[in-house]
């Protein structure tokens, strides 16, 4: 991974930029700042879900399986100044085979980052297909 430098614009704003090709996110507080940012709590959360899709894409790719259009809904639940949970509702764009559904699942629990939190910080995983 690069190194990624941290500037505190102003007014609650800050800007991230990845170093080796000046990639940049912008975040600010959801309170007191403007909003208009996503906000270091929702980053955490989206880290988990873009974790996880790309552990999942990394399978359907070995398994020509398209996942095109599956779609992660992220809540980061704040609970006395700290992430409580992290709710993770994965929308799949087609019913798989039982045992597809399992392969999906295993391969989803790799993510290193889902598993970098301590006991107290809830990561609540669903897996929705459609009917």
């Amino acid at each position: 991974m690069g190194k990624i430098e941290v500037v505190y614009d102003k007014m609650q704003h800050c800007t991230a930029t990845r170093l080796k090709d000046n990639n940049i996110v912008e975040m600010d507080c959801p309170y007191t700042g403007k909003g208009e940012e996503f906000s270091p709590g929702e980053m955490l959360g989206t880290s988990v879900a873009g974790c996880m899709l790309i552990a999942i894409g990394a399978f359907a790719m070995r398994h020509n399986i398209d996942l095109t259009n599956t779609r992660v809904d992220v809540e980061t639940i704040m609970e006395q100044k700290r992430v409580g949970e992290i709710n993770l509702v994965f929308n799949m764009p087609k019913n798989f085979s039982e045992q597809e559904k399992k392969m999906i699942i295993r391969a989803g629990e790799t993510c290193p980052i889902k598993h970098s939190f301590l006991t107290e910080v809830k990561v609540n995983v669903i897996y929705k297909y459609p009917e």
